[in-house]
C-alpha cells in the first residue's frame, strides 16, 4: 500500500508512505489515496483527520516518468502525458478530501510539490514544518496546473497572488506560505507532532455537528458565495 490509514480513537490518520519516491503522487497512490478519504466518509468514529507524509518530506507531487538523462523537451513531452490520468485521480481524491464532513489538519512536515501542495490546500487546516518549502514546477515543466489546484489557490490568496505562485514557479519558504494564509501555522520540525495533536485535541473538544456544518457552509460560500443553509446541513453523520 502506499497510504497508511491509521485510528487512535476519534483521529485518523491518512500518511503517504513512499519514502523511497519522496511520497510522489503515483497513480495507485492516488487510488489509494482516494479509496482511504471515501473510507473515512462513511466513518461515524472519526472527527478528526490528519494527512501527512512519511519522512523527510510531505510529497514531491506527480510521479512522472522522467530522468536527468532526459532532454528538457523529452521531460515536457513525459510530464504532459503522465498529467491528464493524474488531475482524473487527483482531483476526485481531493473533493472526497475536501467534503468530508470531519475536520482535515493537514501536517506539512517536509517539502510539497505541485500536486503535493495542492493537496494540502483540500484540507481546513494546515500546519508546516520551519523547514518545509512549497513551490508549483508545472509551467517550467511544460504543463498547466491543474483546475482543482488553481481555484484553491485563487480562493485562498487571490488572482494575483496565485499568478506569482503558479507563474514563476519560484519556491516558498514556510514563512512565506504564512504570510499569504496558505499554511495556518509554522513550528520547527521537531514539535510539528505536538501541534497537530493539540489542534486535534481542540477540535475533539467541540461539538461535532456545528463544526461539520459550520465547514459545508464556508466551504458553500468559498465556491459560489451563496450559502444554500439547507442543502448542505441535511444529513450529517452522527458522532
Amino acid at each position: 500500500m502506499n497510504v497508511r490509514l491509521t485510528r487512535d480513537g476519534a483521529i485518523a490518520t491518512i500518511t503517504l508512505d513512499r519514502p523511497d519516491r519522496r511520497n510522489s503522487l503515483s497513480d495507485d497512490m492516488l487510488r489509494d489515496l482516494g479509496a482511504a478519504f471515501t473510507e473515512l466518509r462513511d466513518d461515524t468514529t472519526s472527527r478528526v483527520v490528519v494527512v501527512t507524509g512519511a519522512p523527510p518530506v510531505f510529497s514531491a507531487g506527480a510521479d512522472a516518468p522522467i530522468s536527468k538523462k532526459m532532454s528538457d523537451a523529452e521531460r515536457r513531452e513525459a510530464f504532459g502525458k503522465r498529467k491528464s490520468q493524474f488531475r482524473r485521480l487527483f482531483e476526485r481524491a481531493n473533493t472526497v478530501l475536501e467534503g468530508l464532513e470531519q475536520s482535515t489538519i493537514c501536517a506539512i512536515n517536509g517539502h510539497a510539490v505541485g500536486g503535493g501542495w495542492g493537496l494540502t490546500l483540500a484540507c481546513d487546516f494546515r500546519i508546516a514544518a520551519a523547514e518545509a518549502e512549497m513551490w508549483i514546477p508545472e509551467v517550467d515543466l511544460g504543463v498547466p496546473l491543474g483546475v482543482a489546484s488553481t481555484t484553491r489557490f485563487v480562493r485562498l490568496v487571490g488572482p494575483a497572488r496565485a499568478k506569482e505562485i503558479i507563474m514563476t514557479c519560484r519556491r516558498y519558504s514556510a514563512a512565506e506560505a504564512l504570510a499569504l494564509g496558505l499554511v495556518h501555522r509554522v513550528v520547527p520540525r521537531a514539535e510539528l507532532d505536538r501541534t497537530v495533536a493539540e489542534l486535534a485535541a481542540m477540535l475533539l473538544a467541540k461539538p461535532f455537528r456545528p463544526l461539520a456544518e459550520m465547514k459545508a457552509r464556508i466551504n458553500a460560500i468559498a465556491r459560489t458565495g451563496i450559502p444554500e443553509v439547507n442543502a448542505m446541513t441535511e444529513g450529517f453523520l452522527e458522532r
